[in-house]
């Protein structure tokens, strides 16, 4: 692999794992507010939010940082109140109890309205038009979480980018595989990828808290606190379960603490991280061992999310749970081959997992994800692998991964309105 390639590489990891506090998409819509309200000069007196279905889907349910309220209209009003777009994902992390009982006020004063925009192909769009007196703007983003396509001012365009989302460009210019992920991990200099760390820092310290305390349904605690029902023992399987999940519940609960995000989620990012971290701590991998195979469930991850793109019908959890695989597998003493097989299994197992917004449930989800990496590695390093004789398992495990994408997204293309339909009526 060539210095340019790992440079390359280097800055898309940098670019896709990222800390975000609290679910991604209601802080990218509060991020769209910010900008709008920037480019005002003041507070809005009315917003107008146009949103595609998966946005919508995903935010309708998750808790806010630091209001103890669920859902957009807090997360609006305080992207006009206090929302800062240079914090990015980050943009709410100003927020007090007096912006909160302002934001309460904003909503009162039915200021906003949320508009589902049926009439775009994107998965991930957010449109804000907003007003002010004689002044109003327009803001979209678009392709990912953080990225502005167009403003205008009073009719003035001021940013049209209608270039490919960097998912897409990395895609075609990296080419990346399985196989080159793997050498990536394995062959970087550890002092260039030592970065990769800070994100066992920052899930692991989200996981300790939620195990302190309770937050959204408590799974993570549950299972930690619970050794002597013996349904899992005081194990590695069951603090790998207990980490993960629970940083999930405070994450889904909207508390205000930063975690580290892999290609615009949290929870991916969580899902990613922790079973790694858990894995190395309790079987004393060393510091080394940890950052290659960190690198390698993130790497992974964003390998495998090129192909579905920032939303999809199918649950992240499974996408970032292969990841975990694959890092699980290399701390086991596994090979490439044997990484290939715990990719497989996991697609042969959990594909099809639908995504049905993100909510304080999303740690069960999680939990099944890990539960699953977990035992598709302890597979993998005796050798057993799902064969290309079942359902969906090619050969070629680069293929394996596509077919994963082509039924999250075009597969279960129908998926997201009767998810949403249903979320909307009850």
């Amino acid at each position: 692999m060539t210095q340019s390639e790992m440079s390359a590489i280097i800055a898309l990891v940098k670019r896709e794992v990222v800390p975000a506090i609290g679910c991604t998409e209601p802080m990218a819509v509060a991020l769209a507010v910010a900008k709008a309200k920037e480019v005002l000069g003041g507070v809005p007196k009315h917003i107008a939010v146009f949103l595609s279905a998966n946005m919508l889907k995903n935010a309708m349910g998750v808790g806010i940082p630091g209001t103890g309220m669920v859902g957009l209209p807090i997360a609006i009003a305080l992207g006009a109140l206090v929302g800062k777009s240079e914090y990015q994902l980050e943009v709410l992390k100003d927020t007090t109890p007096e912006a909160v009982e302002a934001g309460k006020e904003f909503i009162a004063q039915q200021r906003i309205k949320i508009v589902q925009k049926k009439d775009t192909d994107e998965k991930l769009y957010i449109g804000i038009e907003c007003h002010n007196g004689d002044d109003n703007v327009k803001v979209v983003i678009s392709g990912s979480h953080t990225h502005f396509s167009y403003i205008s001012k009073n009719g003035e365009v001021l940013l049209n980018d209608s270039v490919q989302s960097s998912a897409q460009a990395d895609k075609e210019d990296l080419s990346l595989t399985l196989r080159k992920v793997y050498d990536f991990a394995m062959e970087a200099p550890i002092k260039d990828i030592r970065f990769i760390l800070e994100t066992a820092e920052l899930n692991k310290r989200a996981a300790e808290l939620s195990l302190q305390n309770s937050y959204g349904h408590g799974l993570g605690r549950t299972i930690f606190m619970e050794p002597k029902s013996q349904f899992f023992g005081n194990g590695i399987y069951a603090k790998i379960l207990s980490y993960t999940s629970a940083a999930c519940d405070a994450r889904m609960a909207g508390v205000k603490i930063p975690v580290m995000s892999n290609s615009g989620s949290g929870n991916q990012g969580i899902a990613a991280t922790l079973p790694v971290w858990v894995f190395a701590k309790e079987r004393l991998k060393t510091e080394d061992e940890l950052i290659r195979a960190l690198m390698l469930s993130h790497l992974a991850v964003i390998y495998i999310k090129q192909s579905f793109g920032r939303l999809s019908p199918l649950c992240g959890c499974v996408v970032a749970a292969t990841g975990s695989a694959c890092g699980l597998t290399y701390l086991m003493g596994g090979t490439f081959e044997q990484i290939c097989y715990s990719v497989k299994n996991m697609i042969a197992n959990i594909t099809g997992m639908i995504c049905d917004g993100a909510k304080p449930s999303c740690s069960l989800k999680v939990a099944t994800g890990v539960s699953t990496a977990v035992l598709s590695s302890m597979l993998a390093v005796e050798d057993k692998s799902v064969t290309s004789v079942e359902g969906i398992i090619d050969d070629d495990v680069d293929k394996c991964v596509q077919n994963m994408a082509n039924l999250g997204t075009k597969g279960m293309t129908d998926t997201d309105s009767y998810v949403l339909d249903i979320m909307t009526q009850k």
